[in-house]
């Protein structure tokens, strides 16, 4: 245990990170709070990605020294989609939170709970 806490405790971050985003867009009554939950959960799957991304005793296909030193080689390609993740995540979120602003001056609240009373009249 002490070995994968020394060496993976980025997983283990990933998924404390990802039950506490699951567990507040499940559990929490408040839409701004989901909202928020939502965005760590997002945050969590691009740690995930960017820790997998490290491979120990690969190298790039131009720089042949590294395998022979044991470097760890770090994929570019997923920075690059999780870049673009990062923006869309960002976006969403503003969207999101626009749509709870509306809800709030149409209804009067964010909770759920509440809003649910609305739709049955």
């Amino acid at each position: 245990m002490e070995w994968f806490l020394q060496y993976h405790y980025n997983y283990l971050i990933y998924v404390v990170l990802m039950m506490i985003g699951l567990y507040g867009a499940t559990a929490k009554p408040n839409l701004v709070k989901k909202v928020i939950a939502l965005g760590m959960f997002q945050t969590a799957v691009f740690l995930f990605y960017i820790s997998m991304a490290v491979k120990k005793g690969g190298t790039a296909p131009i720089y042949w020294e590294a395998l022979r030193e044991g470097q760890p080689y770090t994929n570019p390609l997923p920075h690059v989609l999780i870049l673009t993740a990062i923006v869309v995540s960002v976006s969403t979120t503003a969207v999101a939170l626009a749509l709870v602003i509306a809800i709030k001056k149409e209804f009067g609240t964010v909770e759920a709970d509440e809003l649910g009373e609305f739709e049955e009249l």
